[in-house]
């Protein structure tokens, strides 16, 4: 039976919700004529009004802060009212599976305990999805984690979906402004994430910037998100001129901006996925998050990675005597930045 009336719940954080995307995406090209509609935090609705195969988006406050949205009790009322025939939940979480089950949608979809993020929420699937590989967090798990979304739509009967990425690009006032400060040659570097232990040292990071410019006549964008636009600054300060401070961004000024960027360097965190999921070239930088399973997926971007070491794997902050991303030397990025230009040389 073909589905009407589908809802997702991936509440956030933005990384996930750019990686459930292509969920949204063969849904509508399964089902063209369904309502598609997605459950999402007030704090992550942004990325989501740039993907047209949506037809609704339910925003709900779910941490009781005034980044606005409707009640969790408000919200539940709407999404009963909808009638949904199917809801999918691609968080894993006891609370975004209880929102899919409350929504009294006859199925709801999600993952097995071992590849939920809290295992309990199996309890609230009619339809589990079991991926087979041992657990989401094994090291014997090398799939994607697109790829483990995307396998979720085997018990509606889609298989083999490929990714796809359907975001539209805003007009961009930050966008035009790092063309004009630029000629429209830049890179972007990000050296924020909610994780501390992603943060790769901003001194290492001008290192890059000040070579972009030396060998190509690349301007670095420092990328900053709140709280972070001291630790932009530093890196800038550092750079001896290679690199500006972007202006304050929205997550569709983020999209326009990597749409025109040579290269993107980064740790794993949400304008990452935003910037490989518009194609633009990535170095990725990973130590507590395994690449194979969160990295960019263009099997032309690159990773410098010390997962293999790394004692605080999917935790927020290092347990260790010393932050493994620490051990990567600007020298081995560098190298990483010039095989990935030279594998696609008409961006520079």
């Amino acid at each position: 039976m073909t589905p009407a009336r589908v809802l997702i719940v991936r509440l956030g954080a933005l990384g996930d919700v750019v990686h459930a995307i292509p969920v949204a995406a063969a849904l509508r090209r399964a089902y063209p004529h369904a309502r598609i509609d997605w459950l999402v935090s007030a704090k992550h609705r942004e990325i989501l009004d740039l993907v047209p195969v949506i037809d609704r988006r339910l925003v709900v406050n779910d941490r009781g802060d005034a980044s606005g949205g409707t009640s969790l009790v408000a919200a539940v009322r709407e999404l009963r009212l909808a009638h949904y025939d199917i809801a999918i939940d691609l968080q894993g979480l006891i609370k975004s599976a209880l929102l899919a089950r409350l929504s009294g949608a006859p199925r709801v979809l999600g993952f097995s305990a071992s590849y939920a993020r809290e295992a309990l929420a199996r309890l609230f699937y009619t339809d589990v999805s079991d991926p087979g590989r041992g657990g989401l967090y094994d090291p014997r798990e090398t799939r994607h984690v697109v790829d483990l979304n995307l396998g979720v739509l085997a018990l509606v009967g889609i298989g083999a979906a490929r990714a796809e990425f359907p975001l539209e690009t805003p007009p961009s006032a930050a966008a035009r402004t790092i063309v004009e400060q630029t000629g429209g040659r830049y890179a972007l570097v990000n050296p924020g994430a909610a994780w501390p232990n992603k943060r790769w040292p901003p001194d290492r990071l001008a290192t890059v910037a000040v070579e972009l410019r030396e060998r190509h006549g690349v301007t670095s964008v420092v990328l900053w998100g709140p709280g972070e636009e001291s630790l932009a600054a530093e890196v800038v300060a550092q750079a001896r001129g290679a690199a500006v401070l972007s202006p304050k961004t929205t997550v569709g000024d983020l999209v326009a901006m990597a749409r025109g960027a040579a290269l993107m360097v980064s740790g794993d965190t949400g304008p990452t996925h935003i910037a490989a999921a518009v194609g633009t070239p990535i170095v990725g930088l990973y130590g507590p998050t395994r690449p194979v399973r969160n990295g960019p997926m263009s099997p032309l971007d690159i990773t410098v990675s010390r997962d293999a070491i790394c004692q605080c794997h999917h935790l927020r902050r290092c347990r260790a005597a010393r932050m493994c991303l620490l051990d990567i030397a600007a020298e081995e990025v560098i190298a990483a930045v010039e095989r990935r230009l030279a594998a696609e040389p008409s961006r520079v």
